[in-house]
């Protein structure tokens, strides 16, 4: 049992770098593949969370070259990233932990699971014809590489076989090694790589020993080395290798040079809620608490003013909520966590959260009656998971920090 549990581990550790990296897409306008007009459009609709006009223009780019893999592959990517979103499953806060294995997230529509399936099979399809012709292509080693590691997101989080994730996460690394010994200086195949070599370097010796019968292995440093090449390649996985670096550098405290990503990935993308975001929790995090409050704020105020569509930035209050929270400025704290609440068509998860931590604030201000209002309302949004259980404690016992 204990073999198990330690096997069973690797695969959600294995599959975690193909959930940090799930787009693969390009960042670049000169090295778009295959090579169209339309991708700048399509791409920049992508990094700005706006996945229905980015799937309309990668559905045009495919009809137009419906036997390059790269463009099955981008839209494969834009339906299924929207899928997850819809889902509730691409909550980053997840998977900072192996909980994310017992989250029920919304079930995924049918029609959506079909398509994505389809695509899949459509890909692998004309990568293995490739493939097939020359053993040694190393684009079409790449795409099915990409391919594969979209599958294993499938797999994982919609389907939920953890083991068929594991094989397609297995050989989406494979695939992109021999790319690298075929071709060194093809930077794109560093991002799942180098991710995999992060992730598996961190690993407790008794989960390596578990991950290593599936044949992995890693090596951090050489992981962030990887991903850094593939952020300044400029090429397919420039963005995506950003965006993951930027996430274990917060992990090794390297704060400086993960803001500093920030500060250059999310101006290329304003309609991004989620990359602001994540720069103030880096400065949270690194003790730079003004500043975080102020990229907060901006946040929240870009997204009333419209910035972020019908996006969720509404999850900003709850970050700032917590930062004046540690600041024991309760009041304000408060404040933060009801303006959840002035969202039009605001998240129901966050605005549980929400209405959760405005009453713990009013509680510290000894405003009894508004602290119990808030936690019916949590219990009453759901009253059957972990929310719902501590508001439950807190009407009968009146919380103090």
């Amino acid at each position: 049992m204990l073999f198990f549990l330690f096997l069973h581990r690797s695969v959600l550790i294995a599959i975690l770098p193909l959930i940090l990296a799930a787009s693969c897409l390009a960042a670049d306008p000169n090295i778009y593949r295959p090579n169209d007009p339309l991708n700048q459009a399509a791409f920049q609709h992508y990094y700005n969370l706006d996945h229905d006009a980015a799937i309309q223009d990668f559905e045009h780019i495919l009809a137009r070259h419906p036997n390059d893999p790269f463009a099955v592959n981008h839209l494969l990517s834009a339906i299924q990233v929207r899928e997850l979103y819809r889902m509730g499953a691409m909550n980053t806060g997840d998977y900072s932990n192996d909980n994310f294995i017992g989250i029920a997230h919304r079930p995924a529509d049918p029609a959506q699971k079909q398509r994505i399936k389809q695509l899949v099979e459509q890909a692998e399809k004309l990568e293995d014809a490739q493939l097939a012709r020359n053993p040694n292509d190393v684009d079409a080693l790449y795409a099915r590489g990409v391919t594969r590691g979209q599958f294993a997101l499938y797999t994982a989080l919609i389907e939920r076989a953890w083991f068929s994730a594991l094989r397609n996460a297995v050989g989406a690394r494979r695939d992109h090694e021999r790319v690298l010994q075929l071709d060194p200086q093809y930077t794109d195949a560093k991002l799942v790589v180098g991710a995999h070599n992060y992730v598996m370097g961190n690993l407790s010796l008794a989960v390596k020993m578990a991950v290593a019968l599936v044949g992995l292995s890693g090596d951090k440093e050489k992981g962030l080395q990887y991903l850094n090449d593939a952020y300044h390649g400029n090429g397919e996985t420039s963005v995506d290798a950003g965006i993951v670096l930027m996430v274990f550098l917060r992990r090794e405290h390297r704060y400086s040079e993960a803001l500093a990503i920030a500060g250059a990935v999310g101006p290329r993308f304003p309609r991004n809620y989620l990359l602001p975001l994540e720069e103030a929790n880096l400065l949270h995090v690194s003790g730079k608490d003004a500043e975080a409050e102020d990229r907060y704020r901006q946040v929240l105020q870009n997204g009333r003013e419209g910035t972020y569509g019908n996006l969720h930035y509404e999850i900003a209050a709850l970050g700032l909520g917590d930062l004046l929270r540690s600041e024991k400025r309760y009041q304000d704290a408060a404040q933060a966590y009801d303006s959840v609440i002035e969202v039009a068509g605001a998240d129901p998860e966050l605005l549980q959260k929400a209405n959760l931590g405005a009453g713990e604030m009013y509680d510290q201000l000894q405003k009894r009656d508004l602290a119990v209002k808030k936690y019916e309302a949590v219990v009453a949004a759901n009253s059957g998971n972990a929310e719902a259980d501590r508001a439950r404690k807190r009407i009968k016992d009146a919380y103090r920090e």
